[in-house]
């Protein structure tokens, strides 16, 4: 196969959708005019090409319609710490009032389109850079290239499983209803260029999961420690050895493996304060969290940001500012809902403290989210995970694992805790499991705000989808738990079945 340097990716993706259904697409379309044609084997021979191609990975990933906006948002306002304010149907009421159907909703169908083709770019990176394996040799190449290719071939596999674990969070049921039996996802793991593969069925929710652990593994093993400080922004932006780590963290807490989350976590987090990680980047909890958002977001706490310029926004109607923040620099789509039940009408969310204070701002009689600052081009980074989660994770894991009240779970509580509020638990506060499990999913809800984490954390205790208004609660056995799949996929693969 022969494509143009320019349209490689979009050649791909356009695979892609047409394995999916998304689209018809027709590739002798995309050139209109005359291009030079490049084979694969000339894409891949230089460390520049490739490099661009890695970058081209990331793209995908963080594609307003996926982790660059929507799936953050999706996450949020499923529950009922927002309101809708526009009653558009572009920007996500039917997630919000639980409305989505497999066939009519946007939602549904352009989310699984571009999280698979995200995997699907991952995918003919991958066999793209095994085919071409010869080439990687001097004097094009550096002698320990190898190495370099196994760097992008771990950020290849992480994008790839933090895609999956993404679908699975809105696609299937939660990996503790039924011990990962259920139907998961299509999994999809060779590189797709066309669309003889369309048919395949679901793998089960713990297949998906195996297939995400064993991809969080090997990059964890082959990414590098660190990219040094000539560009920092890139400990940040691009995928290295902790950021594995992490993101384990958070798969094991999704499937209930508590002991697992513990190990995990234990590599980054020391046993005693201060808790910073004790190899590769150095990640650690800010002293600040509004240093976290502000400036260029660049602060060690951010284990993964994706982030945008004015070249390269989010795109029109996917920037989570223009979602969270009023007018004149978003739309505010979404306000806080002051509700009983709501966040922000917890009593135990003090007015003092530091992520109320500075995120929340006041509008006329509303109460919008202030965490991403920056209107128009919006280039605030779409926030992945931080050492704040894995500082939580490992706390809960701590207690449900032991069925006690931890003492270092309560330390890393309070850690996350007092650093925006004057008010630490003690022993007498937290004297029961329950009571504590409820303190650290309510401190999740707080600093996690705006980050699209609500969604998973309730799913995976298979809680109630809290109702808001006239939207009524979603119980765990109600059809509408989980969104459907989408037209697009059941018309175009014949072994697919319905939620």
């Amino acid at each position: 196969m022969k494509l143009s340097i320019k349209n490689k990716a979009t050649a791909a993706a356009c695979a892609t959708f047409l394995a999916l259904g998304t689209f018809s697409c027709q590739t002798d379309l995309l050139s209109p005019v005359p291009t030079t044609v490049l084979s694969d084997q000339v894409v891949f021979s230089t460390p520049a090409r490739i490099g661009l191609q890695v970058n081209n990975m990331y793209a995908y990933a963080k594609t307003g319609s996926f982790l660059g906006g929507r799936y953050q948002i999706y996450g949020d306002i499923r529950a009922n710490d927002f309101v809708n304010r526009t009653s558009n149907g572009v920007t996500g009421l039917g997630v919000w009032n639980h409305t989505l159907t497999e066939a009519s909703q946007n939602d549904v169908i352009a989310t699984w389109g571009a999280a698979y083709a995200a995997i699907n770019q991952a995918n003919v990176f991958l066999a793209g850079l095994d085919k071409n394996a010869a080439l990687f040799v001097a004097p094009a190449f550096a002698a320990n290239y190898a190495t370099t290719a196994n760097n992008y071939r771990g950020e290849a596999r992480l994008l790839r499983a933090l895609s999956y674990y993404s679908l699975l969070q809105l696609y299937a049921r939660p990996y503790t209803d039924g011990g990962g039996t259920k139907p998961g996802l299509p999994l999809r793991i060779l590189a797709e260029t066309g669309p003889q593969n369309n048919n395949l069925a679901r793998s089960t929710v713990a297949e998906v999961y195996a297939q995400i652990l064993s991809d969080l593994t090997f990059a964890e093993q082959n990414l590098p420690l660190t990219y040094g400080t000539t560009d920092p922004s890139l400990n940040v932006t691009r995928a290295h050895r902790n950021t594995a780590i992490a993101l384990k963290t958070r798969v094991y807490l999704s499937m209930g493996r508590y002991a697992d989350v513990i190990t995990e976590a234990n590599k980054l987090v020391p046993a005693a304060a201060p808790f910073a990680a004790p190899s590769g980047v150095p990640n650690a909890l800010n002293s600040s969290v509004v240093a976290v958002f502000a400036g260029s977001q660049l602060t060690t706490e951010s284990i993964l940001s994706f982030p945008f310029t004015a070249q390269d926004p989010p795109g029109t109607q996917n920037q989570l500012a223009y979602y969270y923040l009023p007018a004149p620099l978003g739309n505010g789509e979404y306000g806080l809902n002051t509700a009983a039940g709501s966040i922000y009408a917890n009593t135990n969310w003090a007015a003092t403290d530091a992520r109320r204070v500075n995120f929340v701002t006041k509008s006329g009689t509303e109460y919008f989210l202030s965490k991403y600052p920056t209107g128009t081009p919006y280039i605030d980074k779409a926030p992945v995970i931080r050492y704040a989660e894995v500082l939580l994770n490992l706390a809960e894991a701590r207690v449900r694992s032991t069925n006690t009240v931890d003492a270092q779970a309560l330390l890393l509580l309070n850690a996350v805790r007092t650093r925006s509020s004057a008010t630490a638990y003690t022993t007498a506060d937290l004297s029961t499991v329950a009571a504590t499990t409820d303190a650290l999913l309510l401190e999740r809800r707080i600093e996690f705000l705006g980050e699209g984490l609500r969604n998973g954390d309730l799913l995976r205790l298979g809680a109630t989808i809290p109702g808001k208004g006239s939207v009524g609660a979603v119980e765990p056995t109600n059809v509408l738990y989980v969104w459907p799949i989408p037209s697009t996929e059941l018309a175009t693969n014949a072994l697919m079945t319905r939620n």
